[in-house]
């Protein structure tokens, strides 16, 4: 029998380890103190066989994790485009969890349902997308990526008079899927998993740029379905492809146009960067994430479509024992037709929040304080002997190198055994590069001062290299 007081004291306990986790980030070491290894141990042996009381239990979970947690939510966190989650953001996912809600029909959760839907009109409104577009919360960039691409898949092979939901894809027309050289991996995964194989790979300019006139070429050379993915930030450089030519090259041959806009298409929602993403509008489907610049906990890529059957059709499911949107595609429809699960937890609601609590205002500012907080590490750390800005800081985005690879290298690994900020090392156009991220709304001031000073000590450790 459920008893409500059973839960009081494990959540008492989990909210002060929380207080306590996010009144420690200001101050504490960025890296984790052990290693995955030494935290498996710790987790890890024979399965008890007796069980033990709900509050101990979180007690020890949060003792065993708290050396090998990275402080993600840190100002001085810039890795892989991770941000921070904001109070109204992380308070909703409490109550989700709390509310346990199953969304994926309207019909058995509406809350939750209509939480998502304003909140994707929301999105819509800020992006500057196309007005009634359809709107889904997956699990992240990744697989808002492949349910746009799905989408395309099913419209374009339809309009080749192939019907892959029926036939599959053995003895289908071949589609021809176009890239820039530099887009994420994560396009070609889900192209992978949707039977398309890889890419043909479209020439860039230095900054990572699509070519309108190289995907108007490699267009021409081919015949058939084609889709095209175009880039809103490049992970590197943060630079954004062209879009009214690039989509302009595309509709001459027919083609859909997706957009990868993992980070970058949130330069959408403020003044100073909208000029980035001019001619975006253009497109047929875009993917982002909310965990990145909007700041919401994890779990929740978002993907908006225009064309409403082919998302839905792509997607959808229908089966005896679920009550669905009556509706149909006229209407919202219900939330497992639009992302790839019938179950899940529902995403949208942080994001509901997020978005409640700032107003339009408050994101513009919140993504122009991430590109203003980028343009100052540039500048502040491109001062500094020895080191090299490699990209034009458009947006969020910052690219180092420091001489040799070698040298370039070892200054990443002394800033990771630090500990005052991380910053992840890659290689870009050839050369070893140490790569800034700005996505954490908690940055400010003191922290481009304590990651300057950072960089400087790890220049002097490694001198001569």
């Amino acid at each position: 029998m459920l008893r409500p007081e059973d839960y009081d004291e494990a959540l008492a306990r989990a909210a002060g380890h929380a207080r306590r986790w996010l009144a420690g980030l200001p101050s504490r070491p960025v890296g984790p103190r052990a290693g995955a290894d030494e935290a498996a141990e710790a987790f890890g042996g024979p399965l008890p066989e007796e069980g033990l009381d709900a509050a101990e239990t979180v007690d020890l979970l949060a003792r065993l994790a708290e050396p090998g947690l990275m402080a993600m939510g840190s100002g001085r966190f810039y890795g892989w485009v991770i941000g921070g989650t904001l109070p109204a953001g992380l308070a909703a996912d409490w109550l989700v969890s709390a509310w346990d809600q199953n969304t994926g029909l309207r019909f058995a959760t509406p809350a939750a349902a209509a939480a998502e839907e304003a909140a994707g009109r929301w999105i819509v409104e800020l992006l500057g997308l196309p007005a009634g577009s359809d709107v889904g919360f997956a699990t992240g960039a990744s697989m808002a990526n492949f349910s746009g691409l799905a989408a395309a898949r099913w419209r374009v092979l339809q309009r080749a008079g192939w019907d892959v939901n029926v036939r599959g894809l053995a003895g289908a027309p071949r589609v021809r899927v176009l890239v820039g050289a530099e887009r994420h991996d994560t396009v070609d995964m889900a192209l992978r998993l949707l039977g398309l194989g890889a890419p043909e790979a479209v020439a860039v300019d230095p900054q990572g740029r699509i070519r309108p006139e190289a995907l108007g070429r490699a267009l021409a050379a081919g015949t058939g379905p084609a889709i095209v993915v175009l880039q809103a930030g490049n992970i590197h450089s943060g630079a954004f492809d062209p879009f009214p030519e690039a989509v302009a090259a595309a509709r001459e041959h027919g083609a859909w146009v997706h957009v990868d806009g993992a980070f970058g298409l949130w330069a959408a929602a403020a003044g100073a960067t909208r000029p980035l993403v001019r001619g975006m509008d253009a497109a047929d489907s875009w993917g982002t994430d909310a965990h990145k610049n909007l700041n919401v906990p994890y779990d929740c890529g978002i993907v908006v479509c225009r064309d409403i059957p082919a998302l839905r059709t792509a997607l959808g499911m229908h089966a005896d024992y679920l009550v669905h949107d009556p509706h149909g595609d006229h209407g919202p429809g219900d939330p497992l037709e639009r992302v790839p699960e019938l179950s899940r937890r529902a995403r949208g609601v942080p994001v509901w929040a997020v978005l409640r609590s700032l107003g339009r205002g408050g994101v513009e500012a919140l993504v122009e304080g991430l590109v203003a907080h980028a343009q100052q590490l540039a500048r502040r750390i491109g001062e500094l002997p020895g080191a090299e800005v490699l990209n034009d800081v458009v947006f969020s985005q910052v690219c180092l190198a420091f001489g040799t690879d070698a040298r370039t290298e070892a200054v990443a690994a002394f800033l990771a055994e630090d500990g005052r900020v991380w910053m992840s090392g890659s290689r870009w156009r050839g050369r070893s590069v140490l790569r800034i991220s700005v996505a954490n709304w908690s940055s400010g001031p003191e922290d481009v001062e304590v990651s300057v000073a950072a960089v400087r000590d790890a220049l002097a450790a490694t001198d001569g290299l």
